[in-house]
């Protein structure tokens, strides 16, 4: 027995069950072997969170096309191409074969690479060389030397596909019934709160388990396929398929707690005779496989669906003056892995919430129907999705991944990101830095990009446990998709006139004393003739001899026009929840600093 099935072995206590999830409802022959093992199975959720664009594919992308794909690729091993694929490879593929725009094939290619194991310092030791190049030609150059795995790449290319709309489905509201095994439709609450595809775990688990053949055939070698690209009863699945479909689906054994990819599991001992691994070919029996994946997978335990069951209730938010106490905020962290970490923010409204916190470091974060509110998340974060939010502002600390927008209305969101995207916004402006071109999705009006603007002291410091750097900075080059297609006019820059610098209104250690990178030109050379301005306004009255009586009588003027501008801009609502309760100045936090109205909480 090797030494990983003997460590997987040691952890199983056969007549338990995990407590994460129910038992899945399988066939009898699987049935007596679950039993014994305790093994469960389910989708991740990250794929389909960061790596799933919220737009249609192409066309080109339809599993027709990414079969042939994969039978083109094993062909072309010597080629940069198998088991490793090269950027100039499928840069060929998707504009020679696929008749894909060169941007869109690096965007799905920069998004999959986005999503691998690679260290802070090494995104870092990348912005620097894309950072030292002066042409595009030097950046294609520094590209063409990254690859990605080819097998998981195929998969990534076709879970585009939980976007696609689907006539049938925009008919009677649901899928065909399928004789296959589908997850249990959750409950009206639910589903209101699970609507996006890209969070809801249950639309993940019918999607693999819907188009798991597929899945399969798509990581089949060439010769285990018909001529019409299609399996077999006999057809074998090698063991690198197998942990290349660990991109999707990883699972536990028993109560153990401990999270396994799935070609751990699938290679366990005990699990070979309903899998189908043979010891001798090392390979799997693709119909045993698919019937042991079906038997198996379950609703992910660490999903949204299970954070908003059991997961903690996190009072971040509480009543002020004319609001009232509506916000719902749960997470999972003390249940869940670091890696599977979610936070879930919803109605929060007529609010300043601000949040420096464990709870949020390398968590994937959601808001949902947020309004009229000041929402500060200052940690590094996994991702961040704010959907269905009106005239609120988001300022957030480094976004590892995707930064992305659906529904939204009057925002002002602040932010160091990897990726921006935004669908069905009207009028939203994004103060942002990051290395990807922003991506404008379709429904969108009033788009409005500016430099990012503020800082707050532990901001370096999180950029660099995220491996976000200061350059390259595409947030003034936005890349236009959807139904938009290449109108420029659904967007804009923020003219420098009417730019000024935001300024977070919290105290924390750290060195970051100024904003990251400086500001672009334009914008410094405004800021510096708007300060110059108001000196020549202090240098006149100063110059002007005022008596003390006029002195204080025009004192008494500027304060009653700016207390008329606060109010006619809504500023006065964020000064006022700035100001902290009483009782709060006597508490410390010790692990958790969180400010709530400006209040230091533990």
């Amino acid at each position: 027995m090797c030494t990983r099935d003997a460590r997987l072995l040691s952890e199983v206590q056969p007549q338990e069950v995990s407590k994460y999830a129910k038992k899945p409802v399988c066939p009898d022959v699987f049935r007596e072997t679950m039993d014994q093992s305790g093994v469960l199975l389910w989708v991740k959720a990250e794929p389909f969170i960061v790596g799933a664009l919220q737009e249609p594919p192409p066309s080109k992308l339809s599993l027709h096309y990414l079969k042939k794909v994969a039978a083109y690729v094993r062909t072309r091993a010597t080629e940069r191409a198998y088991p490793r694929l090269y950027w100039p490879t499928w840069r060929h593929i998707a504009c020679g074969k696929l008749q894909l725009a060169k941007d869109l094939a690096w965007l799905y290619f920069e998004i999959f690479d986005n999503l691998s194991e690679r260290t802070p310092e090494e995104r870092l030791e990348w912005s620097e060389i894309l950072s030292n190049c002066t042409t595009k030609d030097e950046v294609e150059k520094q590209r063409n030397q990254l690859s990605v795995d080819t097998l998981q790449f195929l998969l990534f290319l076709y879970i585009q596909q939980l976007n696609k709309i689907s006539l049938r489905t925009s008919f009677i509201g649901e899928e065909w019934p399928s004789p296959r095994n589908r997850p249990k439709s959750p409950s009206p609450a639910e589903r209101s709160s699970c609507h996006n595809k890209n969070w809801n775990d249950y639309n993940h688990q019918a999607f693999v388990c819907d188009h798991l053949s597929e899945l399969l055939e798509l990581l089949l070698d060439p010769e285990q396929l018909t001529e019409s690209f299609h399996s077999t009863q006999s057809s074998l699945l090698s063991r690198e398929a197998v942990t290349a479909l660990s991109f999707l689906i990883e699972g536990t054994v028993s109560r153990t707690k401990k999270v396994y990819p799935l070609h751990e599991l699938a290679l366990w001992q005990p699990l070979h005779a309903a899998n189908g691994f043979s010891k001798i070919s090392k390979t799997f029996s693709l119909y045993k496989l698919e019937a042991w994946l079906r038997a198996c997978l379950t609703t992910n335990p660490f999903g949204l669906s299970a954070c908003l069951q059991s997961g903690k209730k996190l009072a971040w938010a509480h009543k002020v003056e004319g609001a009232t106490k509506r916000a719902k905020i749960a997470c999972n962290a003390h249940m869940a892995p670091r890696s599977h970490r979610i936070v879930v923010m919803s109605q929060v409204c007529n609010q300043t919430l601000a949040k420096s916190s464990e709870t949020l470091v390398g968590a994937h974060v959601r808001a949902h129907r947020c309004n009229e509110s000041f929402i500060y998340l200052l940690s590094p974060l996994r991702s961040m999705t704010i959907e269905k939010c009106r005239n609120s502002t988001f300022v957030l600390g480094p976004v590892e991944t995707a930064l992305h927008l659906h529904g939204c209305e009057n925002l002002k969101v602040i932010a160091v990101c990897h990726r921006l995207s935004v669908s069905s916004t009207i009028g939203c402006t994004f103060h942002i830095m990051t290395p990807s071109r922003p991506l404008i999705l379709s429904g969108n009006q009033t788009v409005t990009f500016a430099p990012f603007h503020t800082h707050y002291p532990m901001l370096e410091d999180h950029m660099a446990r995220t491996g976000l750097a200061t350059v390259p900075n595409y947030w003034d080059d936005p890349m236009v998709l959807g139904g938009e297609g290449t109108d420029t006019r659904v967007f804009q820059l923020l003219p420098p006139s009417e730019f000024y610098v935001f300024v977070t209104p919290f105290e924390m250690e750290g060195d970051t004393a100024e904003i990251p990178g400086g500001l672009p030109p334009a914008y410094q050379k405004a800021l510096a003739h708007r300060e110059q301005r108001i000196h020549n306004w202090q240098k006149t009255v100063k110059e002007a001899r005022l008596t003390k009586e006029q002195r204080k009588q025009f004192q008494v003027l500027v304060e009653n026009k700016f207390y008329e501008w606060l109010v006619s801009t809504g500023h006065r609502q964020q000064l006022d929840s700035l100001v902290p309760p009483p009782a709060a100045s006597n508490q410390v936090a010790k692990k958790d600093l969180t400010w709530s109205h400006g209040a230091l909480e533990t």
